[in-house]
C-alpha cells in the first residue's frame, strides 16, 4: 500500500494505517472487526482524494487484514504477522541449499519436521486464558462446521 503513496507522506500514512489494526480493545469477533472497519473508513475518508489506489488496496484486503481480530486479545500480536512461517520456510531453504539434493521423500520430511519442531519452541510463547480457550473452540467450530468439539453425549436407552 505504501508504494501507492508519495515518499513525503509515507510515514503519516503508515502511522494511520497501523492505527486501524493496533490496540483494538473490543471483544474478539465481529465487535473487534467492526471497530477496525470504522477506523478503516476514517482512513479512507482522510486519504481517498490524495491516494485512491492506496485506499482501494486497503479496503479490498480489509477482511484478510482483520482476520486476527477473531482470536483472543492475548494472541493477536503474535499471530498478526507471518514472521514465524517466513522464518520456517527460510530455514528449510537454507538447509536444503547446503545439502544440495535430498535423497528421498523420507529425508525431506525429516528435514521439514526438524525445522518445524525447532520453530515450534517459539510458538509456545502465547498465553491462554479460560476465555481465550473458549474463544478458540468457538472459532474451531465455526471454521470446521462442527456443532461441538466435545464428544457426543451418549443417547439414552429405550424408555422404561
Amino acid at each position: 500500500m505504501l508504494e501507492k503513496v508519495s515518499k513525503p507522506d509515507q510515514e503519516a500514512v503508515k502511522k494511520d494505517y497501523w492505527a486501524i489494526l493496533n490496540d483494538v480493545q473490543a471483544p474478539p469477533g465481529e465487535e473487534a472487526i467492526s471497530v477496525a472497519q470504522q477506523r478503516a473508513q476514517q482512513f479512507a475518508e482522510t486519504y481517498r482524494h490524495s491516494y485512491p489506489k492506496a485506499v482501494d488496496c486497503l479496503l479490498s484486503n480489509l477482511s484478510a487484514l482483520t482476520a486476527h481480530l477473531h482470536f483472543p486479545v492475548e494472541h493477536r500480536e503474535r499471530i498478526r504477522h507471518s514472521n514465524l512461517l517466513e522464518r520456517t520456510f527460510g530455514e528449510s531453504r537454507r538447509r536444503v541449499k547446503v545439502i544440495g539434493r535430498l535423497p528421498g521423500e523420507h529425508s525431506c520430511l525429516s528435514l521439514v519436521w526438524a525445522v518445524l519442531d525447532r520453530a515450534s519452541l517459539g510458538w509456545r510463547g502465547i498465553d491462554t486464558s479460560v476465555v481465550g480457550i473458549r474463544r478458540l473452540q468457538d472459532l474451531r467450530r465455526q471454521l470446521l462446521g462442527h456443532r461441538s468439539c466435545a464428544p457426543p453425549a451418549e443417547s439414552p436407552g429405550p424408555p422404561r
